[in-house]
């Protein structure tokens, strides 16, 4: 069946739901997990920001430094689910413009044959305004993809947080 999940993550509550599921499956089927994270692209972000000046260089490399440092968080916490479940787990971050199209790049080059990632649930007319990664990946993506879901009550997500 599944022998190498990709497990994208952005650290919400709802992402770290997603990941302690997506390590249970894993362990059921037998696959290993590649965890991901998509920094967003300084450069694209900041194009407008003067970097040439040495205060906006420093800020720019603060702000890589702080996303780095969460991508690291987020990945760890996926990492030390499959440790502890004994599923084998290989992280990997990269910048990209569009997360998306980066879950869906990863997913290739690393011969993921599945892709298990959680829906925010949104609905109406903010989905359409705002859009939806998973989305994005649903209808681009080659391999399965497995939505994971956790109720439409927003407090179903706080309880999550609060109680992990």
């Amino acid at each position: 069946m599944f022998r190498h999940i990709l497990v994208p993550t952005d650290g919400s509550a709802l992402s770290q739901e997603t990941s302690r599921q997506a390590v249970t499956f894993a362990k059921h089927v037998g696959a290993r997990i590649t965890a991901y994270y998509a920094k967003p692209d300084m450069t694209s972000a900041f194009g407008f920001y003067d970097a040439g000046g040495k205060t906006g260089a420093t800020t720019l490399q603060q702000i890589e430094q702080l996303i780095d440092d969460e991508a690291q968080k987020n990945l760890i916490f996926v990492e030390q689910l499959c440790r502890e479940a004994g599923v084998t787990c290989d992280t990997l971050a990269t910048e990209s413009d569009s997360p998306y199209e980066s879950i869906l790049e990863t997913a290739k080059q690393s011969g993921a044959d599945l892709i298990f990632m959680a829906s925010h649930g949104r609905k109406g007319l903010k989905a359409r305004l705002i859009g939806s990664e998973t989305i994005k990946v649903l209808t681009h993506s080659q391999i399965p993809v497995l939505v994971y879901r956790w109720g439409d009550d927003p407090a179903a997500i706080d309880a999550i947080a609060e109680n992990r």
